[in-house]
């Protein structure tokens, strides 16, 4: 397990809080980075297992994101980081929840060649958690690649985590989600560009607008994000891969050994 933890600055929690992203250098030593690297790559050329391939190479979503959700079901490595205590803590001093939970893990790779933006959009439309109105959800993106705006670096619109009841847009048919009604006054140019060393991170509220760049060189663009949830969350009764055949009714509590509290 990844058992040592990062104290973080009274500064990089309000920054969070007020403007639902933030970007922590250094969360990995190189040590750990290679390791992961090497996990990665092996669980992505895994045929098989309990993880889930989301699109196929010359897929439409694959020129988006070539991903692998619940890496941590296939892969002790990929375990060994996604339910170690590092990243699950650094999550509860950022949000100030009493417990935190994960939701889910997933590999986002950009691939070189014929690769597409991530379009701007909301995280939390997708899942199915029945506390819409509350930030309740939460991601850690993990570059295991040097990331800028030529291969698929992040970018955030501060303070859009305030908006709610958006409707999810399609990442692969790209919609403009600042015409939705509720998101008209807020404003792409102030946009935070976050450029990353490998081994550093963000983390973002699941309500905060954000995007990512196409990759335009010549090698893939890996990085770790998980999703993380208040301990509590309840199910939305939404069709969800995650929850789908777990025999959840609306309104149970999202738990238990598949999504299990880690801080």
């Amino acid at each position: 397990m990844l058992n040592a933890t990062i104290e973080l600055s009274d500064e990089k929690v309000a920054f969070y809080r007020e403007n639902g992203f933030v970007q922590i250098d250094n969360v990995l030593s190189p040590e750990e980075l290679a390791e992961l690297r090497e996990y990665m790559d092996e669980t992505m050329n895994n045929q098989g297992g309990r993880g889930l391939q989301t699109d196929q190479a010359g897929g439409a979503y694959y020129k988006v994101l070539n991903q692998r959700v619940n890496t941590w079901r296939d892969h002790g490595g990929m375990a060994k980081f996604v339910l170690g205590e590092r990243f699950a803590d650094l999550g509860k001093q950022l949000t100030g929840f009493a417990g935190i939970r994960l939701f889910h893990d997933h590999a986002l790779l950009k691939m070189p060649g014929d690769s597409k933006v991530t379009p701007w959009h909301q995280d939390r439309p997708y899942w199915p958690m029945a506390e819409m109105k509350e930030q309740n959800a939460f991601s850690i993106w993990i570059a295991l690649d040097d990331v800028d705006e030529h291969n698929g670096c992040m970018m955030f619109v501060p303070k859009s985590q305030k908006v709610r009841n958006l409707k999810g847009v399609s990442l692969v048919t790209p919609e403009d989600i600042f015409a939705q009604e509720g998101a008209k006054d807020l404003d792409r140019n102030t946009a935070v560009i976050c450029r990353m060393k490998a081994g550093s991170c963000t983390f973002h509220d699941g309500m905060t607008f954000h995007f990512a760049h196409a990759n335009a060189t010549d090698k893939p663009r890996r990085a770790l994000a998980i999703i993380f949830m208040e301990d509590g969350t309840t199910y939305s009764g939404d069709n969800h891969v995650i929850t789908d055949g777990l025999g959840l009714e609306r309104g149970d509590k999202l738990g238990g050994g598949l999504m299990p509290k880690l801080a």
